[in-house]
Protein backbone atom coordinates (compact mmCIF):
# COMPACT_ATOMS: atom_id res chain seq x y z
CA UNK A 1 0.00 0.00 0.00
CA UNK A 2 1.18 3.51 -0.78
CA UNK A 3 2.93 5.16 2.15
CA UNK A 4 1.11 8.45 1.53
CA UNK A 5 -2.63 7.75 1.72
CA UNK A 6 -3.35 11.20 0.23
CA UNK A 7 -2.02 9.84 -3.04
CA UNK A 8 -4.66 7.11 -3.32
CA UNK A 9 -6.87 7.71 -6.34
CA UNK A 10 -10.57 8.39 -5.89
CA UNK A 11 -11.88 6.73 -9.05
CA UNK A 12 -15.25 7.54 -10.61
CA UNK A 13 -15.65 3.87 -11.52
CA UNK A 14 -14.36 0.69 -9.81
CA UNK A 15 -10.73 -0.23 -10.55
CA UNK A 16 -8.26 -2.63 -8.97
CA UNK A 17 -6.26 -1.49 -5.94
CA UNK A 18 -2.81 -1.28 -7.60
CA UNK A 19 -4.10 1.42 -9.95
CA UNK A 20 -5.54 3.35 -7.02
CA UNK A 21 -2.33 3.07 -5.01
CA UNK A 22 0.22 3.77 -7.74
CA UNK A 23 1.90 7.16 -7.61
CA UNK A 24 5.29 8.64 -8.46
CA UNK A 25 7.18 10.02 -5.46
CA UNK A 26 9.90 12.64 -5.58
CA UNK A 27 11.11 11.63 -2.13
CA UNK A 28 12.62 8.16 -1.87
CA UNK A 29 13.82 6.18 1.11
CA UNK A 30 17.38 4.90 0.93
CA UNK A 31 16.15 1.38 1.74
CA UNK A 32 17.55 -1.04 -0.85
CA UNK A 33 15.19 -2.98 -3.11
CA UNK A 34 15.61 -6.75 -2.58
CA UNK A 35 17.05 -8.49 -5.62
CA UNK A 36 14.13 -10.92 -5.80
CA UNK A 37 11.68 -8.00 -6.02
CA UNK A 38 13.79 -6.30 -8.66
CA UNK A 39 13.81 -9.49 -10.73
CA UNK A 40 10.02 -9.74 -10.44
CA UNK A 41 9.53 -6.15 -11.63
CA UNK A 42 11.42 -6.84 -14.83
CA UNK A 43 9.75 -10.24 -15.17
CA UNK A 44 6.42 -8.38 -15.28
CA UNK A 45 7.83 -6.14 -18.01
CA UNK A 46 9.02 -9.23 -19.86
CA UNK A 47 5.47 -10.53 -20.22
CA UNK A 48 4.01 -7.30 -21.58
CA UNK A 49 2.37 -7.34 -25.02
CA UNK A 50 4.25 -6.06 -28.08
CA UNK A 51 3.76 -5.80 -31.83
CA UNK A 52 4.76 -9.08 -33.51
CA UNK A 53 6.16 -10.12 -30.11
CA UNK A 54 9.22 -8.00 -30.93
CA UNK A 55 9.69 -7.01 -27.28
CA UNK A 56 11.61 -3.89 -28.36
CA UNK A 57 12.24 -2.67 -24.81
CA UNK A 58 15.60 -2.76 -23.09
CA UNK A 59 16.52 -1.53 -19.61
CA UNK A 60 19.92 -0.49 -18.33
CA UNK A 61 19.77 -0.70 -14.54
CA UNK A 62 22.03 0.45 -11.69
CA UNK A 63 21.59 0.29 -7.94
CA UNK A 64 23.02 2.71 -5.39
CA UNK A 65 25.35 -0.09 -4.33
CA UNK A 66 26.79 -0.20 -7.86
CA UNK A 67 28.61 3.08 -7.16
CA UNK A 68 30.07 4.52 -10.36
CA UNK A 69 27.48 2.79 -12.56
CA UNK A 70 24.66 4.44 -10.59
CA UNK A 71 26.36 7.83 -10.84
CA UNK A 72 26.78 7.39 -14.60
CA UNK A 73 23.04 6.86 -15.06
CA UNK A 74 22.21 9.69 -12.65
CA UNK A 75 24.31 12.14 -14.67
CA UNK A 76 22.22 11.33 -17.77
CA UNK A 77 19.14 12.86 -16.13
CA UNK A 78 18.12 16.49 -16.29
CA UNK A 79 19.50 18.65 -13.48
CA UNK A 80 16.05 18.94 -11.90
CA UNK A 81 15.59 15.18 -11.87
CA UNK A 82 19.07 14.54 -10.49
CA UNK A 83 18.22 16.53 -7.35
CA UNK A 84 15.68 13.97 -6.16
CA UNK A 85 16.49 10.82 -8.16
CA UNK A 86 19.95 10.57 -6.56
CA UNK A 87 18.21 9.27 -3.41
CA UNK A 88 16.39 6.43 -5.18
CA UNK A 89 17.96 3.01 -4.57
CA UNK A 90 17.58 1.99 -8.23
CA UNK A 91 17.79 3.90 -11.51
CA UNK A 92 17.07 2.56 -14.97
CA UNK A 93 17.07 3.85 -18.52
CA UNK A 94 14.35 2.58 -20.84
CA UNK A 95 15.34 2.04 -24.47
CA UNK A 96 13.68 0.83 -27.65
CA UNK A 97 14.97 -1.09 -30.63
CA UNK A 98 13.91 1.14 -33.51
CA UNK A 99 13.49 -1.58 -36.14
CA UNK A 100 11.91 -5.02 -36.31
CA UNK A 101 14.42 -7.84 -36.01
CA UNK A 102 12.51 -9.96 -38.54
CA UNK A 103 12.71 -7.54 -41.47
CA UNK A 104 14.67 -4.43 -40.46
CA UNK A 105 11.67 -2.14 -41.02
CA UNK A 106 10.94 0.74 -38.61
CA UNK A 107 8.86 -0.26 -35.60
CA UNK A 108 6.32 2.55 -35.38
CA UNK A 109 4.94 1.34 -32.04
CA UNK A 110 8.20 0.57 -30.23
CA UNK A 111 7.76 3.48 -27.82
CA UNK A 112 4.21 2.37 -27.10
CA UNK A 113 5.46 -1.12 -26.31
CA UNK A 114 8.18 0.21 -24.00
CA UNK A 115 5.49 2.22 -22.21
CA UNK A 116 3.33 -0.88 -21.82
CA UNK A 117 6.27 -2.85 -20.42
CA UNK A 118 7.10 -0.05 -17.97
CA UNK A 119 3.44 0.12 -16.92
CA UNK A 120 3.50 -3.61 -16.19
CA UNK A 121 6.73 -3.14 -14.22
CA UNK A 122 5.16 -0.26 -12.29
CA UNK A 123 2.04 -2.22 -11.42
CA UNK A 124 4.13 -5.13 -10.12
CA UNK A 125 6.14 -2.64 -8.08
CA UNK A 126 2.98 -1.17 -6.56
CA UNK A 127 1.71 -4.58 -5.48
CA UNK A 128 5.06 -5.13 -3.75
CA UNK A 129 4.93 -1.82 -1.85
CA UNK A 130 7.45 -0.18 -4.18
CA UNK A 131 7.17 2.95 -6.28
CA UNK A 132 8.38 3.87 -9.75
CA UNK A 133 8.83 7.43 -10.97
CA UNK A 134 9.18 7.54 -14.76
CA UNK A 135 11.00 10.50 -16.28
CA UNK A 136 11.18 12.15 -19.66
CA UNK A 137 13.93 14.51 -18.45
CA UNK A 138 16.89 12.63 -19.88
CA UNK A 139 19.85 13.81 -21.97
CA UNK A 140 19.24 11.21 -24.66
CA UNK A 141 22.51 11.67 -26.56
CA UNK A 142 24.58 11.61 -23.38
CA UNK A 143 22.76 8.55 -22.11
CA UNK A 144 23.20 6.70 -25.41
CA UNK A 145 26.95 7.25 -25.23
CA UNK A 146 27.26 6.60 -21.50
CA UNK A 147 25.76 3.13 -21.72
CA UNK A 148 27.28 2.17 -25.07
CA UNK A 149 23.93 1.57 -26.76
CA UNK A 150 24.01 0.27 -30.37
CA UNK A 151 22.95 2.58 -33.18
CA UNK A 152 19.60 0.82 -33.65
CA UNK A 153 18.57 1.57 -30.07
CA UNK A 154 17.23 4.82 -28.64
CA UNK A 155 17.00 5.97 -25.01
CA UNK A 156 13.45 7.12 -24.32
CA UNK A 157 12.86 7.42 -20.57
CA UNK A 158 14.36 6.89 -17.14
CA UNK A 159 12.89 5.22 -14.06
CA UNK A 160 13.59 5.69 -10.38
CA UNK A 161 12.58 2.64 -8.33
CA UNK A 162 12.32 2.29 -4.57
CA UNK A 163 10.28 2.99 -1.47
CA UNK A 164 8.57 6.29 -0.75
CA UNK A 165 10.45 8.33 1.84
CA UNK A 166 9.56 11.12 4.23
CA UNK A 167 12.79 13.14 4.38
CA UNK A 168 13.76 15.41 1.51
CA UNK A 169 13.65 18.93 0.13
CA UNK A 170 10.54 20.87 1.11
CA UNK A 171 9.49 21.45 -2.50
CA UNK A 172 9.57 17.71 -3.21
CA UNK A 173 7.72 16.88 0.01
CA UNK A 174 5.03 19.38 -0.98
CA UNK A 175 4.66 17.81 -4.41
CA UNK A 176 4.36 14.36 -2.86
CA UNK A 177 1.63 15.62 -0.52
CA UNK A 178 -0.62 16.88 -3.32
CA UNK A 179 -3.59 14.64 -4.17
CA UNK A 180 -3.64 12.92 -7.55
CA UNK A 181 -5.97 14.35 -10.17
CA UNK A 182 -7.06 13.13 -13.60
CA UNK A 183 -9.26 14.28 -16.48
CA UNK A 184 -12.75 12.73 -16.58
CA UNK A 185 -13.43 9.92 -19.07
CA UNK A 186 -15.51 12.21 -21.27
CA UNK A 187 -12.39 14.24 -22.05
CA UNK A 188 -10.57 11.36 -23.74
CA UNK A 189 -12.94 8.46 -24.44
CA UNK A 190 -14.82 9.16 -27.65
CA UNK A 191 -17.37 7.34 -29.76
CA UNK A 192 -16.94 6.86 -33.50
CA UNK A 193 -16.02 10.55 -34.01
CA UNK A 194 -13.11 12.34 -32.39
CA UNK A 195 -14.14 14.87 -29.76
CA UNK A 196 -17.61 13.40 -29.20
CA UNK A 197 -17.75 11.35 -26.03
CA UNK A 198 -18.97 7.79 -26.21
CA UNK A 199 -22.63 7.51 -25.17
CA UNK A 200 -21.76 4.92 -22.51
CA UNK A 201 -19.29 7.21 -20.71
Amino acid sequence: MAKNSAKHAEPDHPIQRPFMERWSPYVFSGKPVPEQDLRSLFEAARWSASSFNEQPWRYVVARQSDGAAFQRLLECLSEANQKWARHAPVLALGLIKKTFTRNGKPNRVAEHDLGAASAALTTEATVRGLHVHQMAGVDVAKAHEAIGAPEDFEVITALAIGYAGDEGEEAHLERDAKPRTRKPLADFVFGAEFGHKADWV
